[in-house]
């Protein structure tokens, strides 16, 4: 087998690969699974787990990686992904780690997004399919996060950030325990109760890149590490165009939030993707940031909320994951 640069790549003669499935994810079904299974049996050889509690996606791809396993398939949301990851990389990224495939089963699915995989779940599949066969991968950078609400760090895929947009994952994850769909209505509502509470109690954050003095009394904090940042329904949200899996971090952050500045920011997101404003502390290829605030805040990876802390540091990782692609 041949990557698409033509050099040789050293599979084994059958491949072993390990399918995790989030039967939960918003558009996973049992006879998708099913299909998606039968697909792949026909080129690897194959095992399927479905998950049954917050974290066994990471402990089924730890377990694969110590198991020798060639590639683990997450098919559900960004979370299954985020999951998936972080089991593959539990003590650190080595060349003889799984690779990652990706079939999506989500609402956002923006890592996959991300990679140009279809969010189609036969299409991604297909998608797979040709990687397998062809023997074609990439190698990609991640984050990483660091504060006293993660033991021993946490990947991200796409974004991180303290403050008003894990305020909405949090609120959002609640409603998803009590039955609501993730919908971007739901998103959008939530966004815009937290905004308001934001603006009647706005927060507080000191921001740090290198070689540059700090940032004080920042409004907001998003990190990002590809382009896009997140998806509105169909709409790809961009703030740090420039960003990619091939470089450092991207940051956008606000140093306040007064209605204005929040309005015409949102207002150059959606027509171009490209917001600039003197209120707007962007960087696009950074090794670092670094976040601190004297209350405690809400952080999040890749769309899932991990508490609250005073203190974050994000940290790119280049070529840290092989993804089949």
């Amino acid at each position: 087998m041949r990557a698409a640069d033509g050099h040789a790549l050293s599979y084994s003669q059958v491949v072993r690969a390990l399918l995790v499935v989030n039967p939960q994810a918003t558009t996973t079904t049992p006879a998708g699974r099913d299909v998606l299974a039968h697909a792949l049996a026909s080129d690897v050889k194959l095992e399927v787990i479905e998950t049954s509690y917050r974290g066994h996606a990471a402990d089924a791809a730890h377990q694969a990686a110590a198991d020798g396993v060639d590639l683990v398939i997450a098919h559900g949301g960004d979370g299954t992904v985020n999951e998936v990851v972080n089991g593959i990389l539990l003590g650190g990224p080595r060349p003889e780690k799984p690779m990652l495939g990706v079939v999506p089963g989500g609402s956002a699915n923006v890592f996959a997004g991300a990679l140009g995989i279809p969010r189609d779940p036969v299409e991604a599949t297909h998608v797979l399919l040709q990687a397998i066969e062809h023997g074609t991968r990439r190698r990609i950078g991640l984050g990483q996060v660091f504060a006293d609400v993660i033991e021993g760090g946490r990947w991200f895929t796409f974004n991180a950030g303290m403050g008003l947009d894990a305020d909405v994952v949090a609120a959002v994850e609640r409603k998803r325990a009590k039955g609501y769909n993730a919908s971007p209505a739901l998103y959008l509502s939530v966004a815009l109760k937290a905004y308001a509470q934001n603006v009647r109690k706005p927060q507080h954050f000191t921001v740090e890149v290198p070689d540059e003095a700090p940032f004080d009394d920042v409004g907001m904090v998003f990190v990002s590490n590809t382009d896009p940042w997140t998806y509105f329904g169909d709409r790809a949200i961009q703030l740090n165009p420039s960003t990619s899996f091939d470089g450092g971090l991207g940051l956008s952050a606000l140093r306040t939030l007064r209605v204005p500045t929040v309005g015409r920011y949102v207002a150059q997101v959606l027509a171009t993707g490209n917001p600039k404003s003197a209120n707007l502390v962007r960087r696009d290829d950074v090794g670092y940031v670094r976040v601190k605030c004297e209350e405690p805040a809400n952080l999040q990876v890749d769309g899932d909320f991990l508490g609250t802390t005073t203190a974050v540091e994000f940290r790119a990782v280049a070529d840290a994951l092989t993804v089949a692609v």
